[in-house]
């Protein structure tokens, strides 16, 4: 079945008509960092982790300079009408979108003032019981007054498809306690332009859509893609609910229960900014207006579910492309960001989430798995999926392939084996009786459903089905998918085979193939109910793999991706019922879908309880709190495991390394007392950008208006809670910076443990830090043999008084 976020690709725009998008970005401070200089306008910087303050006159006069100094340009180059500006940037990049012909461009790069010119491209998505997995009940709310306080006055925003604003898990009557004014977020809120009632209700309190970029390449249909925030998608509506959605929301379909639905974060606010579409997905600029617009409105978390896999035209570096260049403006603003990593594993090198100031969150698979089985007439048993009900117990149904019940010659237009349309079949001869179909190409790519399988199976009077992969090309995922009648999915195609020989041996033909009785019987059973496994988590096929690189010639970088785990496999949350975007899934309320678009939101919404604990802390520090306080081991007590292929190409687990996890898997109480944190600010990425070999200075000053600093000398010693050397020589020495976050004093042991190639050094080996204190230690990694493969390991920190602190460590042995 084809997932929500399967592959995360942005291409570039090649239209057949003369003019295109274009991001350009021009001199002079935005709002966010703008420290004087201009006469008549004072600085508007802020200290990093510092949120704007929109409602200064200081910043409203400076913002309404740099829009006219935008529109003087366009003005004095061109002809009014020759061109159409769409946004202006003015909080965390200075610049704006435009639709402009290539000559106009061209001449825009050559203009006094300008820094860049960058033609724009195109983005697309990369797509229960989570709570309960992760402890969020038991551990995690309690210590913030409950379900009903967990998250109180945090405000998450989700740059995404939008959202269906009338879902139970999104209502504002949902809680004890209502919802009053947010003390400092001031996002408006649209109206929906067909009910004109507001999308807001005080648990949803923002909601805008973005989409100037895509009306002017002629992308948008009004019609399906809804110009409001109507979510038309259901990815935005899934996303929201993962991370802030209502506690205890009963999950309902085909009158089956299958439990009760909560974000981690229920009592978060939800702000939204629709820049993704149904059909195209969506366009860099409209995703960068809707970034500024989130950080200029005040949100404390974003969470998103996009990112870049293709270079953008003016930079060759991942990190400086205009999509992570705001959102380094909205870290400095305070912002804590989560980012899905991305859906091309498990290759290596297909990370689309790259820079220091992003949290990348990998997928894992949690300890609930579905299964089914059909029981054939002659005894076999074989395994399938399939979230149904079973047939009556005790009895067995006649099976009749669709291939053998057609009416006359009505099927040879279509491909009635995927029995997608029950005119073309007999009701005579399905009725009462299993069916049995062909799970085919269409089904990956999408025109053919599971959904549609089953209501053609119901319309005909079918006792179940059964849907038989015959064939399977490396990397196919097979998700199950909820039914109202007995239905299963054989997925391994020795047991289709199995199947397939036992019809065709007991049915009995005529001399022209037409079968004169069906004799081939068979049971469905009961896949209602999950199997809880203890191998959990374990790392999802799908999700995205390190190394990181800094460049789109896919050099390696000194800085570990992903940074974290969380569940990303078969998650049960809110849908919209105009969603198209998973054809098994339309006209329902909830969906069953994986991917890191899934995991990413998982992490915004534990990082929404950390900031409530801890308001103060900032992006950094928050992100240091997941990632020291995760795990490496499984519910078992073994080493977590990662979904990877064997030479034959079938799925297998092998043993995960840091590159397919990060830190290792969430565990949100550790989280919340980490005992020590890693802190890092807006010097610090800069400093990490400006001792990355191959980044050139004057491109890093383009897009941070700041010169460089190299007192960090190597991008390793970027203070991280992981260790990453792309080319160790001989012997290298990394420092890091620890800072007392509990209350008490505390003595911590540092320890530290490296594969067999490396050898591993720590000093001090033990240090006492003062509540609020913070101290230096430092690691030296030195190469014993060249394997031409990266070696793991980790050093741990563990305190007096309990806390323990843990950083991966990986270093690729180098001769010269």
């Amino acid at each position: 079945m084809d997932m929500v976020c399967k592959v995360l690709v942005f291409f570039a725009i090649f239209y057949t008509v003369t003019a295109e998008i274009y991001i350009v970005t021009m001199e002079g401070d935005p709002i966010i960092s703008y420290k004087g200089g201009v006469n008549g306008f004072e600085a508007t910087a802020v200290e990093s982790d510092e949120k704007i303050d929109t409602t200064s006159e200081l910043v409203t006069s400076y913002g309404r300079h740099l829009e006219r100094k935008h529109d003087m340009l366009l003005g004095m180059l061109f002809k009014e009408g020759s061109y159409k500006k769409l946004y202006s940037y003015k909080h965390l990049i200075n610049g704006f979108a435009a639709h402009l012909s290539p000559d106009q461009a061209e001449m825009l790069r050559r203009s006094p003032g300008v820094k860049s010119v960058s033609r724009d491209w195109k983005v697309r998505k990369l797509t229960t019981h989570t709570p309960q997995f992760l402890g969020l009940p038991t551990d995690v709310w309690p210590t913030g007054g409950g379900y009903d306080r967990a998250g109180e006055d945090i405000v998450i925003g989700f740059i995404d498809s939008g959202i269906f604003p009338h879902h139970p898990s999104f209502a504002s009557h949902h809680t004890s306690v209502p919802y009053g004014p947010h003390p400092s977020y001031k996002g408006k809120c649209e109206d929906d332009p067909r009910t004109k009632l507001s999308f807001c209700n005080g648990k949803i309190i923002g909601a805008q859509h973005f989409a100037e970029a895509a009306k002017a390449a002629g992308a948008f249909n009004p019609d399906v893609d809804f110009a409001s925030p109507m979510d038309g998608d259901g990815h935005g509506s899934h996303t929201a609910a993962i991370a802030a959605g209502n506690n205890g929301v009963p999950v309902r379909m085909h009158g089956y229960e299958f439990g009760k639905a909560s974000g981690m974060a229920p009592r978060a606010r939800i702000a939204v900014y629709k820049a993704l579409y149904r059909l195209f997905g969506g366009f860099v600029s409209d995703v960068v207006a809707a970034i500024d617009q989130a950080v200029h409105d005040g949100v404390d978390i974003l969470s998103l579910s996009v990112g870049p896999n293709s270079p953008p035209t003016t930079t060759k570096t991942t990190f400086l492309n205009p999509f992570d260049a705001t959102l380094l403006g909205a870290v400095k603003a305070g912002v804590f960001v989560a980012q899905a990593a991305g859906n091309g594993g498990p290759f290596p090198k297909t990370l689309v989430s790259y820079s220091p100031w992003i949290t990348t969150v990998a997928a894992a698979i949690d300890d609930r798995r579905y299964k089914n089985h059909l029981t054939l007439g002659n005894g076999k048993m074989l395994a399938g999926i399939g979230l149904s009900p079973s047939t009556r117990p005790h009895r067995s149904y006649k099976m009749v392939s669709a291939n053998d019940v057609l009416l006359g010659s009505s099927g040879v237009r279509y491909n009635p084996s995927d029995c997608q349309k029950p005119e073309v079949l007999n009701k005579k001869l399905v009725e009462g009786n299993i069916l049995l179909c062909g799970y085919s190409f269409n089904f990956v790519a999408g025109s053919a459903s599971i959904k549609k399988v089953a209501e053609t199976a119901r319309h005909l009077g079918a006792a179940g089905f059964v849907l038989v992969v015959e064939n399977v090309s490396p990397g196919t995922k097979f998700d199950p998918v909820p039914s109202g009648i007995p239905g299963i999915l054989i997925t391994d195609v020795s047991k289709s085979m199995d199947l397939i020989d036992y019809y065709n041996v007991t049915t009995s033909r005529d001399w022209m193939g037409r079968v004169k009785s069906f004799n081939a019987e068979g049971s469905i059973g009961d896949g209602l109910e999950p199997i809880l496994h203890k191998s959990a988590p374990e790392v999802a096929l799908f999700s995205a793999r390190g190394p990181n690189t800094k460049d789109f010639s896919f050099q390696d970088a000194d800085l570990l991706k992903p940074d974290i785990l969380a569940p990303g496999s078969l998650i049960w949350s809110a849908w919209s019922q105009n969603g198209t975007d998973e054809a098994n899934y339309v006209g329902e309320g909830f969906a069953l879908i994986s991917g890191t678009s899934m995991a990413a939101p998982h992490i915004a919404g534990i990082a929404a309880l950390v900031k409530q604990k801890h308001p103060q802390w900032s992006p950094a520090a928050i992100k240091s709190a997941l990632m020291t306080t995760s795990t490496v081991m499984d519910r078992a007590g073994r080493p977590l495991q990662a979904q990877q292929y064997s030479e034959t190409e079938t799925m297998t687990l092998v043993k995960a390394t840091p590159f397919d996890y990060g830190s290792g898997h969430v565990n949100p109480s550790a989280a919340l007392d980490p005992g020590l944190v890693f802190d890092a600010g807006y010097e610090d990425y800069l400093g990490f950008l400006c001792t990355t070999p191959g980044i050139n200075a004057h491109e890093i000053r383009n897009f941070t208006n700041t010169p460089c600093n190299y007192k960090m000398r190597h991008p390793s010693n970027f203070n991280s809670p992981s260790i990453a050397v792309s080319h160790l020589v001989r012997t290298q020495t990394v420092t890091r910076r620890v800072t007392n976050v509990a209350e008490e004093e505390e003595t911590y042991t540092i320890t530290s443990r490296m594969e067999p190639s490396i050898a591993i050094e720590v000093s001090p080996p033990a240090m006492t830090l003062r509540a609020g204190a913070s101290r230096e230690f430092s690691v030296t990694l030195t190469v014993r043999s060249v394997t031409g493969v990266y070696s793991f390991g980790e050093v741990t920190l563990k305190g007096s008084r309990g806390h323990k602190v843990s950083l991966p460590v990986v270093a690729l042995g180098q001769k010269r």
